[in-house]
């Protein structure tokens, strides 16, 4: 076991866990931050999307030992559930079982904040990689382009 302290959300928070320990579960497990997804557990799906320094990246195959910057969770993306991407999540009734939204959503915000004024090609480029158990590429697809214009 080791100690870390790492920015998540805008807070530093100190956690002990082995230095392979996945950051996914070290959110959820030890700083309960329950909003990030375990899919897969091998970085295919994208249930477990976080943002760190602002690029969406899989939780599940990132070892707390090998994080450095900043972390940002589906809690941390917005504090009222007024970011763009969410408004336009809820615009569009996006989810329908729910279980990959948050790792859709995250996805999402990274792209547009590298691209806020992206064609439809490009986000279904962004977006390919994250698996909707559902089916909801479309609304998803609709979501990202209405989040573009707000």
């Amino acid at each position: 076991m080791a100690q870390y302290t790492i920015n998540i959300n805008n807070q530093t928070q100190t956690v002990e866990a082995d230095n392979d320990t996945p950051l996914l579960w070290v959110l959820r497990d030890h700083l309960n931050l329950v909003g990030t997804k375990y899919g897969c557990g091998i970085g295919q799906c994208g249930a477990c999307t976080v943002h760190i320094d602002g690029e969406a990246v899989r939780s599940c195959t990132r070892p707390i030992s090998s994080i450095k910057g900043a972390i940002t969770t589906i809690e941390g993306l917005s504090e009222k559930g007024d970011h763009p991407v969410q408004k336009a999540w809820k615009e569009h009734d996006v989810p329908q079982c729910g279980y990959c939204q948050v790792g859709q959503m995250m996805t999402a915000a990274a792209f547009l904040k590298k691209n806020p004024s992206p064609s439809d090609e490009e986000i279904q480029t962004a977006m390919n990689g994250n698996i909707c158990r559902c089916g909801t590429y479309l609304r998803i697809n609709k979501a990202v382009k209405t989040a573009s214009k707000l």
